[in-house]
């Protein structure tokens, strides 16, 4: 099983407010907000949901398939990406722009404020996603994160057409698309991602209750966090899968991206979804204490450590034939 990914490839620039946000707000002029905050760090780091993806991947011994768009000054992490056995040979890299750029602040209680710039992104609807496909060999699953809206719907619905299972993901973009896109990345989906805001946005954008969600998706994943995750499906069966604790937390940008790697590995082993979600949760720990979206170092034992100390024996011994033998990359 083969998975590509398309979304964006970026530059993160990431401070962090030593305070919190929510005390800056004043209830009664939250119509009317301009703040600044003065930021204590700043870090510049490679990310991108599709590229913090597919490195996930593989780092986890997969071969993912990346398909987005990057600047001129891609040189360097496309290389990085091609080091960590990363399929970079679908990135479209424009002529003029450079690559996008992704700015977020982290305040004392992990809230955080971001914009971002598209950049090269705003190129990514002229990839043949049909063409990327024929060329690769082929995948099985597309993943379809955030990226240039347009590119985003072109991308669907050509898996559409060439049946090919799709996973929806649209995350920071559910902002800036309307009802009638929403349903279009959605329905049919064989997986929806979302957190536990996008969740709560996506059926208020959409125009959707949850049921009408999920008689539209195969499977529903939602993360939350510190509580973990929900698997949800349309027959009223519902796991909770609890996070993998760490008191050493340094930047939660990017664990999300990092669970998927890890649930979407699981699912190419085979794995149930509730130890594809272990693996997930146990990856985006080593996220979570790292800063940056892709500084993280992935050792078998350490992550089996993880695992068995909040799973178990037996979600160890699961998981571990794929882990074992592998090359320990960081």
């Amino acid at each position: 099983m083969r998975i590509a990914v398309s979304g964006s490839i970026a530059t993160d620039h990431l401070m962090v407010f030593p305070g919190s946000f929510a005390e800056q707000l004043i209830t009664e002029m939250v119509e009317r907000v301009s703040l600044s905050f003065l930021a204590d760090k700043l870090e510049v780091r490679r990310g991108g949901v599709a590229a913090n993806i597919c490195l996930g991947l593989g780092r986890l011994g997969m071969r993912p398939v990346l398909v987005g768009a990057a600047g001129i000054d891609f040189s360097d992490y496309g290389a990085l990406l091609r080091e960590a056995g990363v399929d970079t040979s679908s990135v479209r890299v424009s002529e003029t722009l450079h690559t996008a750029r992704f700015v977020c602040t982290t305040d004392a209680d992990q809230n955080q404020i971001a914009t971002f710039y598209a950049g090269a992104m705003a190129e990514a609807h002229r990839i043949d996603l049909a063409e990327v496909h024929r060329r690769t060999g082929g995948f099985d699953l597309l993943l379809v994160g955030a990226d240039d809206p347009a590119a985003m719907l072109r991308h669907t619905a050509t898996a559409r057409s060439l049946g090919i299972p799709f996973a929806a993901d649209p995350s920071q973009q559910l902002a800036r698309l309307d009802m009638r896109q929403i349903r279009s990345l959605v329905d049919g989906a064989h997986i929806l991602f979302t957190n536990e805001y996008e969740s709560a946005l996506l059926r208020e954008r959409a125009g959707w209750s949850e049921e009408d969600v999920l008689v539209r998706v195969g499977t529903w994943v939602t993360t939350y966090g510190v509580d973990g995750v929900q698997i949800a499906t349309a027959g009223g069966h519902r796991l909770n899968v609890p996070a993998v604790p760490t008191a050493d937390v340094a930047d939660p940008t990017g664990a999300g991206d990092a669970f998927r790697a890890g649930f979407l590995a699981g699912l190419v082993w085979q794995l149930s979804y509730q130890r594809a979600a272990q693996l997930g949760c146990a990856l985006a720990t080593l996220v979570l204490e790292s800063v940056g979206t892709q500084e993280y170092m992935v050792l078998t034992s350490d992550l089996l450590v993880r695992i068995r100390r909040v799973y178990g024996d037996e979600s160890a011994r699961e998981i571990e034939p794929w882990l074992s033998g592998r090359p320990e990359l960081v």
